[in-house]
């Protein structure tokens, strides 16, 4: 089964870049710096920040859907990020490294299911999943965490 991730839009996040810290915190967010690597995945460009790399740490609906699993949840955005637009059955690094939440839902945006996945096994779960006629694309989330990673859908 062909599939494709998509990463979360500039558009919503660009607002914030260049602000400073007081700004951003009327805003609802703030500014990190990363510290370490792995750590701080963005959800725009799909790479880590590199240690010393500034991030936006935002509050975003990533599931926005009108049914009882709607969602918004913290994250990172690479100040500056542009979105990244992965190939057809591309898996960026951020999350073959990771052992993630997969949640499938239906195209109304209800869980079908889920379950933890290593990262190294990602494209097997997405495959199993997506041919399902009950599901309508995934989600991916960092599973200690919880925070929304990547969205999935049929290529």
């Amino acid at each position: 089964m062909n599939f494709c991730v998509s990463a979360l839009p500039a558009a919503p996040f660009r607002p914030l870049y260049g602000l400073s810290d007081r700004e951003l915190e009327a805003r609802g967010a703030r500014r990190v710096v990363a510290d370490h690597a792995p750590g701080f995945p963005c959800r725009v460009s799909l790479r880590e920040a590199e240690p010393g790399e500034p991030v936006l740490l935002v509050n975003f609906e990533h599931l926005a859907v009108p049914t009882p699993y709607r969602s918004r949840y913290a994250f990172y955005v690479r100040e500056g990020a542009e979105q990244a637009l992965p190939a057809m059955n591309e898996l960026p690094d951020i999350l073959t490294r990771r052992v993630l939440s997969l949640r499938a839902l239906s195209p109304a945006g209800l869980l079908q299911g889920a379950e933890l996945v290593p990262g190294a096994q990602l494209k097997e779960a997405i495959g199993r999943w997506l041919t399902r006629d009950d599901v309508g694309y995934l989600h991916l989330h960092n599973a200690a965490p919880g925070c929304y990673a990547a969205r999935v859908d049929r290529a």
